[in-house]
């Protein structure tokens, strides 16, 4: 075991090797800052390409590609307002009103640091965790599943917004639009109105950049051209050190909510199906709860931004566990690398440690050193990004609204999913202005499918006896969080609301 561990890390530590995790890194973080594209995207463009490179290249590449993508995101929440991809979108909550105040610098150092540590614990965990954690994964069936999902939607409209009542509005609704399409079940048309092309659904990408990207940019303009808000962003942005750094003291003394992001990333990631954006708005609402700042929070509170990053960049190593030692894809990040993996005549599963040790090994080994280039990497290209801060916003932001059309176009070349996001950017823009968090909608459509398929498959079992879904231990743990929870959420706003009155 020794000799192959050795083997590994010799393979990893190989000129070409470093290169293309080098250049995955690069690529991720350049593709994670234009909305609509994202590293998933990136990653199914890429796989073909990484026939002609060795396995472990190949997956380091990809890898790579995801770690880059998904940190990549933060970067237009927190200078535009406009998420690069879905997870990001947590992070813009604290992230833009730190660079309102001209702590862009600071706000994306903070956004990296954060990724990179909960990205290597995360790492540590897959390292030694693969193994025992396939007996856990099998205690996970569509009751506990249900029960989780609940969870999640009970914390994430107590966040989301300043009414529970609202925010549990836009999930219901996301949920309700996450129906459109096939039927999971009898395969029958559901909200299709004859039209073909939504037999398939809404497309995530559409619905998300539209609603969170778009509408904010247009919102924004509008603002600018109406002068409800000054061009002031870039005369604000500071040019002292003191206004510019971060330091490791600084850094370090959010060291407990830095470890809580990454735990509450890895165990997410850990289960298939649940993803990165749920990781970030539950870490985010545990930093709320725990923090004595949690007032702060949507104020421009740095620990916002290290709970959101810290745990969506986690999701990267730990989503791993269940494919490399189930055979079963935590996203689709891993469902692609599943692919690209086959395509070099590895199969994922509980035999591939045994049977590709070295492959396997040298991936963890490529990963712990794709951190340190990414740490390199973002460092270096944070003193490019925030030299847009310094540009006046009717400047940036027309050609940020085509970034936006293009990002959508270009993948699909589908005119229809261009119309989709400009629907659902007049609905963001609606949302906003109505004040009903438009992210609550977008976690609701991006879960509402699970949560379907979930509910649907533990009323199949339990049919019988309903009650009998009580059984499971865990599932009843989630389901008194969840009415724990709603129950603080609907005091506290009653609470602030008598205050106000």
């Amino acid at each position: 075991m020794l000799d192959i561990i050795l083997q590994a890390f010799a393979a990893a530590l190989e000129p070409m090797n470093l290169l293309f995790i080098a250049l995955g890194i690069a690529l991720g973080i350049v593709i994670g800052v234009l909305p609509g594209l994202g590293s998933v995207t990136a990653m199914a463009v890429l796989i073909p390409i990484t026939f002609y490179m060795s396995p472990l290249a190949a997956i380091a590449f990809l890898v790579g590609v995801n770690k880059g993508g998904t940190s990549g995101g933060a970067i237009p929440a927190i200078l535009l307002n406009s998420p690069g991809s879905p997870e990001a979108a947590a992070t813009a909550w604290d992230g833009y009103p730190m660079a309102k105040r001209g702590e862009a610098f600071r706000a994306m150092k903070f956004s990296l640091f954060s990724s990179v540590t909960g990205d290597t614990i995360s790492d540590l965990l897959l390292i030694v965790l693969v193994v025992p954690f396939a007996a856990f994964a099998l205690q996970f069936g569509p009751v506990e599943y249900t029960a989780v999902l609940l969870f999640s939607f009970a914390l994430i409209a107590g966040i989301a917004g300043d009414s529970p009542l609202k925010s549990g509005i836009g999930i219901f609704f996301g949920i309700l639009l996450s129906t459109i399409g096939l039927d999971p079940v009898a395969s029958t048309s559901r909200f299709t109105f004859g039209q073909l092309k939504l037999e398939d659904g809404l497309s995530l990408s559409a619905l998300a950049i539209g609603a969170l990207a778009l509408s904010s940019v247009v919102i924004q303009l509008s603002d600018l051209i109406t002068r409800r808000e000054k061009d002031d962003f870039a005369s604000n942005q500071a040019d002292t050190k003191a206004g510019r750094s971060v330091s490791a003291r600084e850094f370090f003394s959010y060291w407990r909510t830095l470890l809580r992001g990454a735990l509450t990333g890895s165990l997410v990631g850990m289960l298939p199906g649940l993803g990165v954006t749920l990781a970030s708005f539950l870490s985010y609402s545990a930093a709320k709860r725990a923090s004595k700042n949690g007032d702060n929070f949507g104020k421009g509170e740095p620990e916002g931004i290290i709970a959101t990053e810290s745990a969506n960049s986690a999701v990267v190593g730990s989503n791993l566990i269940p494919t490399i030692a189930l055979g079963i894809p935590g996203n689709i990040a891993a469902a692609l690398l599943v692919g690209a993996l086959v395509m070099h005549g590895v199969v994922p599963g509980p035999f591939m440690l045994s049977m590709h040790g070295e492959l396997i090994y040298g991936l963890f080994a490529s990963m712990i050193l794709a951190n340190i280039f990414h740490l390199i990497i973002g460092r270096a290209g944070l003193s490019l990004w925030v030299q847009f801060a310094r540009y006046p916003r009717r400047l940036i932001l027309p050609p940020v609204l085509m970034f936006c059309i293009f990002g959508i176009y270009l993948p699909t070349q589908s005119l229809w999913d261009v119309g989709v996001m400009l629907a659902f950017a007049g609905l963001g823009i609606l949302f906003t202005r109505a004040r009903i968090s438009i992210v609550c909608t977008v976690i609701g459509f991006l879960l509402g499918g699970m949560f379907e398929t979930s509910l649907r498959q533990a009323l199949l079992l339990h049919q019988v006896e309903g009650i009998s879904i009580l059984a499971s231990p865990l599932a009843l743990v989630f389901l008194l969080l969840t009415i724990a929870v709603l129950s603080r959420a609907i005091w506290r706003s009653q609470k602030e609301s008598n205050k106000s009155a």
